[in-house]
């Protein structure tokens, strides 16, 4: 039977020392703990934004929101093959979500969710859970904006877990644990806001990577 004591500030404790729950699948019961010895991390610095994606946030065609259907991108993300992402695992980080503690970024067309990240906030980290597309490079525009939003909000960690190729592609690293930790305390000793007071991200300032606070929290491109 799975442990009926796992709590969403159970939750919050594991990732503030640096470990986070994965599944074998979406009906699994049981919740493994991770902490890989490498870890990825997206330097909020150092986003790959390539020219031909640059052009492609410009050209515009969607809305970006945030927050607006956090269980749409969690479910969306899980709807594959292959997911880590089960059943207990999302009533979790929905049961975060409404503590404030978890956030979703979301990309449409018209009435059409086609990409999406989220993830969990705690102090000045942010721990990238996943993230799904469904039309070219909705992943990664909705990365793009997230990667924005967090420098706006004053965030000092972006984690990402794993390093895959799709993620070193833009600019993600693999670091030792060790080091991840050092950085996750000094994350976690400062504060951070996924919606920053004033902010509204313009197509122009994401796509040439320029963080910045003017007036809304949604954009449409």
């Amino acid at each position: 039977m799975p442990d009926p004591q796992i709590t969403p500030d159970i939750l919050l404790r594991a990732y503030a020392m640096g470990i986070f729950p994965m599944a074998d699948g979406r009906d699994d019961p049981e919740i493994h703990w991770i902490d890989p010895r490498l870890r990825g991390i997206m330097p909020l610095n150092g986003f790959h934004l390539s020219g031909s994606l640059a052009r492609r946030i410009r050209q515009g065609g969607f809305q970006v929101t945030a927050d607006r259907d956090f269980t749409g991108v969690v479910e969306a993300c899980a709807m594959r093959e292959e997911t880590w992402i089960s059943h207990r695992i999302q009533t979790l980080y929905e049961a975060l979500h409404r503590l404030g503690h978890a956030h979703s970024l979301e990309v449409w067309d018209g009435d059409a969710l086609i990409g999406g990240v989220y993830g969990v906030t705690l102090g000045a980290a942010f721990f990238g859970e996943s993230m799904f597309s469904r039309r070219t490079d909705a992943s990664k525009i909705a990365l793009a904006y997230t990667v924005h939003r967090l420098n706006a909000g004053g965030f000092r960690l972006f984690d990402t877990q794993f390093l895959t190729p799709h993620l070193a592609s833009l600019g993600g690293q693999e670091i030792p644990r060790a080091g991840y930790h050092r950085m996750l305390a000094a994350a976690l000793a400062t504060q951070a806001s996924f919606d920053p007071v004033g902010y509204s991200p313009s197509a122009g300032a994401v796509s040439a990577g320029v963080s910045g606070r003017t007036q809304d929290s949604t954009q449409t491109s």
